[in-house]
């Protein structure tokens, strides 16, 4: 204790002795001059990155804009507002990018208030959407429209919903997310011209669009029946493709044939009548003639389709014919030899 108490007092005479250093007004002055300069020199400069435009206001009014680089401007009197005018800046509705690669959905009550839509046959889809946009104008961006950013989300979502309640649920949901897409970037550029608000918007994405929770079940089996009933359209078609252009190969192949046959029969029959025309020319300058030729050619055609012939000359007397009655046999069985045909060559034909 004894110790302590003599440390205390050792340090209570040092502390009464102390007397502060002199310093002259006129330091002071250099002091705060330094300072202030310093100041100045660091409230002069500014840079603007190559993404960026400088748009320089004095007293909070707009004097220039400056462009990438080092720039000077008055310290204290002078602001400098930099805007990103070559960056590609986006907005999302009905979900929130929490970071890369990882998003979140309806996490508040808001976002399932944004992304909830009624459709043109008063049917509710859930539409989330991305906008991505640039500001080509700093100017009108800053001070034609206040809240630039919330003023730009209440337009994208107005077009949005007026583009959906046009059309059908199936429509939005299916085959016309290209012509909404399209639709509302061109009516939400021209708004944007309109309110003069320096914005030129680049592209609008579909990124989800759903049926609300609790219809989804009845929603998916729609979509099964109707791809069932697609899928039965297709194989219809398919079967009718493979049917009909057959079918109608073998009726051309039909009518193809017909007509070659009708060719031929009259080709044939004018032969015919040609023919028979020659004949009967023939015929009328020599009867007899024509008609024992037409006689003898019958017979050249009729007779070798018989096997065994018999001749008898009812004129011959005195000589008995010898039959082969054995070749008879053979040619025509079960026919006796009384009932042969005979033909005569006499005197008649």
């Amino acid at each position: 204790m004894d110790n302590n108490r003599n440390v205390i007092d050792i340090d209570l005479d040092s502390l009464k002795n102390f007397k502060p250093p002199n310093i002259s007004g006129k330091s002071i002055l250099i002091g705060v001059a330094v300072v202030f300069g310093l100041v100045l020199l660091f409230g002069s400069f500014y840079q603007i990155e190559p993404q960026e435009a400088g748009m320089v206001m004095r007293f909070g009014k707009y004097v220039r804009k400056t462009d990438p680089g080092l720039h000077l401007k008055l310290p204290m009197i002078e602001q400098v507002l930099k805007v990103q005018v070559q960056r590609q800046l986006k907005e999302e509705f009905g979900f929130r990018t929490m970071r890369a690669g990882v998003t979140t959905q309806y996490a508040e009550r808001r976002l399932a208030e944004e992304s909830l839509m009624l459709t043109g046959d008063l049917n509710v889809a859930v539409v989330e959407w991305i906008v991505q946009y640039r500001i080509i104008d700093p100017y009108d961006f800053l001070f034609r429209v206040r809240n630039q950013t919330e003023t730009f989300r209440n337009m994208t979502e107005a077009m949005m919903r007026q583009t959906v309640g046009d059309r059908t649920v199936t429509e939005v949901l299916t085959v016309g997310r290209q012509e909404v897409e399209t639709t509302v970037q061109q009516n939400l550029q021209e708004l944007c011209n309109e309110y003069q608000i320096g914005i030129s918007v680049d592209q609008v994405v579909l990124q989800d669009v759903n049926p609300p929770d609790p219809v989804k079940p009845s929603w998916d089996e729609v979509n099964q029946a109707q791809q069932q009933m697609d899928r039965r359209i297709n194989e219809a078609k398919a079967e009718y493709n493979q049917v009909i252009p057959r079918a109608r190969g073998e009726a051309e192949q039909q009518i193809l044939q017909a007509e070659g046959y009708a060719v031929d029969r009259v080709n044939r029959a004018q032969g015919d009548a040609a023919r028979f025309k020659v004949l009967q020319s023939a015929y009328r300058k020599a009867p007899q003639v024509t008609r024992k030729r037409m006689y003898l050619e019958t017979m050249q055609k009729i007779l070798p389709q018989y096997g065994g012939k018999l001749i008898l000359d009812t004129d011959a007397e005195g000589v008995m014919p010898l039959l082969p009655m054995d070749t008879f046999k053979n040619i025509m069985p079960g026919t006796a030899p009384g009932n042969l045909p005979a033909q005569r060559t006499g005197g008649g034909q």
